[in-house]
């Protein structure tokens, strides 16, 4: 059962050095919902704000040479300082991080407070990895142009668990990956024909033994 128990309003704070990405998902639809409602509150920090000199450079060329720009670990450093807590958590999106779960995000759900570093250009000063992070996280086996969107997946997977969000807190109970190698049940509705399409007569007979038994056998269970 993936009900989550908060009590408290859960903080997001990303770095990013493409702030205006996040404007549109996070100006619609649940989302901006749940911090309508004060139940999650985001900030999103320009990186460039910790920026060195008057230009703000964030990145500079790899040591022992390569292609692109590595963003800088005492710039991210700086970033840090200024926004943790005693309750941060804080997550590096990289495609060297390990896989992103529904479980991962249960538990990213129950903390506090999170800060999310959204990787660019060829990479990031493996010292942030090192030094800096709590957890290193991939959304999955391909390569992105930046941890923008991945941070994104994130917000949207993390916020949907906690009570009130989705209005019914059932909506998250019941779904896909709710457990390793579980997918959810086929739904239908009206009409129960579509061109000789039927709803399985199973759904519509009223027996709820039967109907449990078929959606876990359909669930993979």
């Amino acid at each position: 059962m993936l009900k989550v128990e908060y009590k408290e309003m859960l903080e997001i704070d990303i770095l990013t050095l493409f702030p205006e990405m996040f404007d549109g998902p996070f100006q619609a639809s649940i989302i901006k919902r749940a911090e309508s409602r004060d139940l999650i509150k985001i900030d999103v920090h320009d990186l460039r704000k910790w920026g060195d000199g008057e230009r703000k450079n964030v990145d500079d060329r790899p040591y022992s040479g390569g292609p692109g720009m590595i963003l800088r670990v005492d710039i991210i450093d700086a970033a840090l300082k200024d926004l943790k807590t005693k309750n941060s958590k804080v997550i590096l999106l990289d495609a060297t991080g390990a896989r992103y779960t529904q479980q991962k995000a249960v538990e990213l759900a129950k903390t506090n407070h999170l800060i999310l570093i959204a990787g660019h250009y060829e990479g990031v000063d493996h010292r942030v990895h090192e030094h800096l992070v709590d957890e290193v996280i991939s959304i999955g086996d391909y390569v992105l142009t930046g941890g923008e969107i991945p941070a994104m997946v994130l917000v949207d997977s993390i916020i949907r668990l906690i009570p009130g969000v989705l209005g019914k807190d059932e909506s998250a109970v019941d779904e896909s990956h709710k457990e390793p190698g579980y997918l959810e049940y086929p739904q239908y509705t009206r009409p129960e024909n579509y061109h000789g399409w039927k709803v399985p007569k199973i759904l519509l007979g009223g027996n709820h033994a039967e109907i449990e038994k078929w959606r876990k056998e359909k669930s993979g269970l």
